[in-house]
């Protein structure tokens, strides 16, 4: 497998950067345009019910392709494969302004998530190739804080811009940006290698896209409240096609994944199980805070979003401090311990009274943000601690797809442990003490993960870190 050299005169962190760019630019696409479906509803003369499929028509063609990412990044090469699809990202922005109906800005918005698709996967790639293993913390941590912001700011962001200037430029502002980011791998980064001349797994791209597919359509359906017949047979259809699959690529000579990657127990551990878990308590608390401080607490919606913005703050503060933790502590100490710190401010919103000192409240804020951005910087890195060369695209593709089954995993149980409070209460109103549920079970969630990577030998990772304790 070919490897990218980085020129000696191109700075070792500039990959990571750019790469994050691009991530920042899809995630935020993702999450900046919720708030802003009544105006582009009002625009196209529909009702905002109807304009949110847009937002699953985006969803469901990132799904789709997502799969094949690894193996397109191989094949044509990872810069050149970047490049590509951040043209077609931005291009599809522009239509999205354009279109004429509904039904062209679904089709727009359908190229944007394909592109979408290879945008992640395909930039992970690129750095894992680039980055020594000295350099892989620093890298990855780079690449981690379009993660940890693009969810908190982009319905704040695209709420402001909708009153501001209009709609339009929730979509336009990825032009700027998408050429920027285009410009400066052209000059900047060397063209990548093209990797094996493996021929393409069609069989497993479709069985693994189809359980894709299937899944995210059926948690997207428990996520607003639809957990009937159609979310189960959908959940249903996704495991026994992702069964299927597996089944399939075990036994190819050629899979579209290379499924020894599992045997690896960090990787293992942080993408697929235990981490999978800790990243559902991650991603649940963005969709929970809003919901306690405006249903629970009876708070407005601007006010909400001050205390929002501390969580925030947190984030980006922890952010300095994750790479020195790592090469003090090591992975072992830090997710174990740390996932139980993240796990405990969760489970503490469960507690909180609506009369609490908003100083104390911003504290709590301030700290679960800090520990949410350890562990989702220390999973990532630990991910790719031990990944060898041959098993980077199906590593970056499997961790892009379970990023996304988390990211609505924990939306989706948030919402069943509400209905389910709901139901034992006797009511169909949501009150604040079904709330305290779903954050006492997404607490629960982090603290089983936390655990779990006790099983993880104590030099795990040892020549990313540089821990030698």
């Amino acid at each position: 497998m070919a490897v990218l050299s980085t020129p000696s005169s191109v700075s070792p962190g500039l990959v990571p950067r750019l790469v994050a760019l691009v991530v920042f630019i899809q995630l935020l696409d993702g999450t900046i345009i919720a708030t802003s479906l009544p105006a582009m509803a009002a625009a196209f003369g529909v009702d905002a019910v109807a304009m949110s499929v847009g937002i699953t028509a985006y969803l469901l063609a990132l799904a789709a392709v997502v799969p094949a990412a690894g193996w397109i990044g191989e094949r044509f090469g990872a810069r050149q494969v970047l490049v590509v699809s951040v043209g077609l990202f931005t291009l599809a922005s522009l239509l999205c302004v354009v279109a004429p109906s509904l039904w062209a800005f679904v089709a727009a918005r359908i190229l944007q998530g394909a592109a979408a698709a290879l945008m992640a996967p395909v930039g992970r790639l690129l750095v894992l190739r680039s980055a020594r293993k000295s350099e892989l913390m620093n890298a990855i941590s780079t690449i981690t804080w379009p993660a940890l912001f693009a969810p908190v700011i982009g319905p704040v962001l695209g709420a402001w811009i909708t009153e501001t200037v209009g709609w339009e430029w929730n979509f336009l502002v990825n032009l700027p940006l998408g050429l920027a980011a285009i410009t400066l791998f052209l000059l900047l980064v060397p063209e990548s290698d093209r990797g094996h001349s493996a021929p393409f797994d069609a069989l497993g791209f479709a069985l693994c896209s189809l359980s894709l597919l299937g899944f995210l359509g059926g948690l997207e359906l428990v996520a607003n409240g639809d957990a009937g017949l159609l979310a189960g047979g959908l959940l249903a259809a996704g495991l026994a096609l992702g069964a299927l699959g597996w089944r399939h690529m075990r036994r190819t000579t050629a899979p579209l994944f290379d499924l020894r990657v599992l045997t690896v127990p960090s990787f293992r551990l942080a993408t697929m199980t235990a981490g999978t878990l800790g990243r559902m308590t991650i991603n649940a608390t963005p969709f929970l805070l809003p919901l306690l401080f405006q249903v629970g607490f009876g708070l407005s919606a601007l006010a909400s979003g001050r205390l929002v913005l501390v969580y925030f703050l947190g984030n980006l503060v922890m952010k300095s401090v994750t790479t020195p933790v790592l090469r003090t502590w090591g992975f072992r100490p830090v997710v174990v311990g740390n996932g139980l710190l993240a796990a405990a401010t969760v489970g503490s919103f469960a507690l909180v009274p609506a009369r609490l000192p908003e100083m104390a409240l911003w504290v709590l804020l301030f700290a679960t943000g800090a520990f949410r951005s350890m562990q989702l910087t220390a999973l990532n890195t630990l991910a790719f601690a031990d990944i060898g060369e041959r098993q980077r695209a199906t590593s970056a593709t499997l961790t892009a797809m379970t990023q996304q089954l988390a990211q609505l995993l924990g939306v989706a149980l948030s919402v069943v442990a509400i209905r389910g409070s709901e139901a034992w209460r006797g009511a169909e109103e949501t009150r604040i003490l079904d709330l305290r549920a779903a954050f006492l079970g997404m607490a629960a969630l982090g603290v089983v993960s936390a655990l779990a990577f006790l099983r993880l030998p104590p030099d795990t990772g040892r020549e990313v870190t540089g821990h030698r304790g």
